[in-house]
C-alpha cells in the first residue's frame, strides 16, 4: 500500500500555542486548554507545511506494523513512563522557575518496568545508545500484539497471522468517494503506522459496532486526503472545521517532504469533538475481502468471517453496518 509519513512521535501543532486556564473540553479533569494562536509554528515553517500532503487526523489508537518472530506483526503503543518519585521530581522541576537547564533522568531507576519484547518508537532522541524521553517525561514505544492477547483483544481482533492479514479501511481503489472494508497482507504495511478504530476505543466517537456486536479496523496513516482544503490561517480552518461537511473530522495532520508531521486538531481552534455525524459516515462503503487465495478456515465469531458473510455488500455509511452476533 502507498504510504505516507509514520506516526512515531507526538506530532507539534501547526500554529504556535498558548496555554488558557480554563477546563479542557478533550481530557476530562485537565484544569487547562492549550490553543492555537494565529502564528504559524516555527516547525511548520521550517517544514513547508504550504507544500505538504493534508490527510484526515483519524481519532483512534496509534499501531504500528513491523517483523517480530520471524514475521509481520502488528504492535500497540506503549509509552515508557517514570516512577512515582521521578514524576514527583520531573513536575516539581517544570514548575520551578529555574528550569533553564534540561531534567537530568537517571535512566536505569526512574522508569516504570516494560515487557522485554518493547521497542522505543523510531525517531526518537537517543543518548549513548539509549532512548531520552520527551517533553512529557514518557519514552514512547511499541509491543507485539500477541494472537489471544486480552489486553489487547482490539487490536488483536484485526489481525490473523496464520494467513498473515489485517482488517483495514480505506479509499476503494477505483472509486474515491467509497469507502473498502478488506482484508491487506500484513507485509504491505511493513513499517506503517495505523489508526485502531472501532466500538471499544476512545468512545468510540464514529459510533461503529455494538457492545454485543463490536466492530474495529485499522487505517494506515495518511490514507484519506483532505480535499478543498482553505488558505493555512487560523480564522479560515476555524470556519472550514465549522461550516464544511469534510470539516466533520477531528484535525488534519500535514505529511511534509522532509518526514515531518504537523497537526491541528479541532480542541486547538477551541471547538468540539466528536461530533454528532462525522464525515467519515458521509461515505457509502463496501466490502471487498478477496480472500480466494487463501485456504482460510477462520473461527466462526471473529471479524474476518463476520465480514467473509458480507463480502461484495455495500452500506450507505460505515455506521450502519451491523454484525451477526
Amino acid at each position: 500500500m502507498s504510504r505516507l509519513g509514520s506516526v512515531q512521535r507526538k506530532m507539534p501543532c501547526v500554529f504556535v500555542t498558548e496555554v488558557k486556564a480554563e477546563p479542557s473540553a478533550k481530557r476530562e479533569h485537565q484544569p487547562f486548554k492549550v490553543l492555537a494562536t494565529e502564528t504559524l509554528s516555527e516547525k511548520a515553517l521550517d517544514a513547508d507545511v504550504y507544500n505538504a500532503i493534508a490527510t484526515e487526523k483519524v481519532d483512534g489508537t496509534c499501531c504500528y506494523v513491523t517483523n517480530y518472530k520471524g514475521q509481520p506483526y502488528l504492535w500497540a503503543r506503549l509509552d515508557r513512563k517514570p516512577n512515582k518519585q521521578a514524576d514527583k521530581r520531573f513536575k516539581k522541576f517544570l514548575h520551578s522557575k529555574d528550569n533553564s537547564k534540561a531534567f537530568l533522568w537517571n535512566m536505569e531507576e526512574d522508569f516504570k518496568p516494560v515487557p522485554e519484547c518493547w521497542i522505543p518508537a523510531k525517531e526518537i532522541e537517543q543518548q549513548n545508545g539509549k532512548p531520552v524521553p520527551d517533553e512529557n517525561g514518557h519514552i514512547p514505544g511499541w509491543v507485539p500484539v500477541e494472537k489471544n492477547s486480552k489486553q489487547y483483544c482490539w487490536h488483536s481482533s484485526v489481525v490473523n497471522y496464520e494467513f498473515g492479514i489485517a482488517l483495514v479501511l480505506r479509499h476503494d481503489p477505483d472509486e474515491p468517494g467509497l469507502l473498502e472494508i478488506c482484508a491487506v497482507p500484513l507485509s504491505e504495511l511493513l513499517e506503517q503506522t495505523l489508526e485502531l478504530i472501532g466500538t471499544n476505543i476512545n468512545g468510540n466517537p464514529y459510533g461503529l459496532g455494538s457492545k454485543k456486536s463490536p466492530l474495529h479496523f485499522l487505517i494506515p496513516h495518511g490514507a484519506f486526503p483532505v480535499r478543498n482544503l482553505p488558505t493555512l490561517k487560523h480564522n479560515d480552518l476555524l470556519s472550514w472545521f465549522e461550516d464544511c461537511r469534510e470539516g466533520k473530522i477531528e484535525g488534519i495532520v500535514w505529511h511534509c517532504g522532509d518526514g515531518c508531521l504537523i497537526k491541528v486538531h479541532r480542541h486547538h481552534l477551541g471547538l468540539c469533538w466528536p461530533l454528532p455525524d462525522t464525515y467519515m459516515n458521509s461515505k457509502p462503503v463496501i466490502v471487498n475481502m478477496n480472500l480466494n487465495k487463501y485456504d482460510c478456515a477462520f473461527d466462526n465469531e471473529c471479524l474476518f468471517n463476520q465480514f467473509l458473510k458480507k463480502d461484495k455488500q455495500k452500506f450507505d455509511r460505515l455506521k450502519d453496518i451491523m454484525l451477526d452476533v
